[in-house]
């Protein structure tokens, strides 16, 4: 960061009539343009302003100022300060918009959700000085005036200057750009599926060779020494070799009885000495 003296004007009113300095030195060592140091010489510019002498305040020394008078090429340097003032870093509050402008900010809101809608809503305060739901209401076309509004540039109208909103597109893209890497690694780390092509493509139909080769040739197993047997083992296998012989066993058929040999079986289980119906006589 170029330092400049304390009072810039002040000062080049000072060098500009007590010394011999070209206007381009003492408009980069003033941080002034060059055609204001020349108004400052014509007395068209810094009307009133009492000269400040660098040297008694120490920023600037009589040496620097004999050498850039005998070179015109040479740059003025700022002395070292003795001591070190640390920077006051102020919060920025909202911008201010004139009385005169304000009823320009909602087309100036309308113009930046048209042209960068990648603009969030926080930027877009910030360049014009508005609130989130004016933005909110612009974007949902539910604003008053929403049927009058025409979008018009907001550096055009003075609302804000055009690097402050190059500096606001540029964070934005940077974002974007930030969020699509991000997306990209998430997804590539997740997996993607296959194509509809891929997944929907019938299959291609293998010629009779080609299955016949297939079946025939199994794809080989990789060979694993057995294990030894075990007590368990020879136990289960003596018992389903049991089980086996018993289902292979063939079954016997019984013989039909015969009605013969049914009534003397009922001859035999009939108790002795006990008569039958006909033999008992009747009342």
């Amino acid at each position: 960061m170029t330092r400049t003296p304390l009072m810039p004007k002040a000062t080049a009113v000072w060098l500009v009539d007590n010394t011999s300095l070209t206007f381009d030195q003492i408009a980069e060592f003033c941080g002034l343009h060059v055609l204001e140091v020349k108004g400052i010489a014509d007395g068209d510019v810094a009307h009133g302003i009492k000269g400040m002498d660098p040297i008694s305040s120490g920023q600037l020394s009589r040496d620097e100022i004999a050498v850039a008078e005998e070179d015109p090429k040479h740059r003025l340097v700022l002395l070292e300060p003795k001591v070190e003032v640390p920077e006051v870093k102020t919060k920025r509050g909202p911008r201010y918009t004139p009385v005169s402008r304000r009823q320009d900010r909602p087309n100036a809101i309308l113009w930046l959700l048209r042209n960068h809608p990648e603009l969030k809503d926080s930027q877009v305060m910030r360049l014009v000085g508005t609130t989130k739901p004016t933005i909110l209401s612009i974007r949902e076309r539910t604003h008053w005036n929403s049927p009058n509004l025409v979008a018009q540039d907001p550096v055009t109208l003075g609302l804000c200057s055009q690097i402050d909103l190059d500096a606001a597109v540029k964070r934005a893209a940077a974002r974007l750009e930030r969020e699509r890497k991000k997306a990209e690694k998430a997804a590539a780390k997740a997996g993607t599926l296959l194509p509809t092509e891929e997944t929907t493509a019938a299959a291609v139909p293998m010629t009779p060779a080609e299955a016949h080769a297939g079946a025939a040739s199994p794809p080989e197993a990789p060979l694993v020494p057995p294990a030894p047997p075990t007590p368990e083992d020879a136990m289960a296998a003596s018992l389903a070799k049991e089980a086996r012989d018993a289902m292979a066993a063939p079954v016997e058929e019984e013989a039909a009885p015969d009605a013969d040999s049914v009534f003397a079986k009922l001859k035999e289980l009939k108790p002795e000495g006990g008569g039958s119906e006909e033999d008992t006589p009747s009342e």
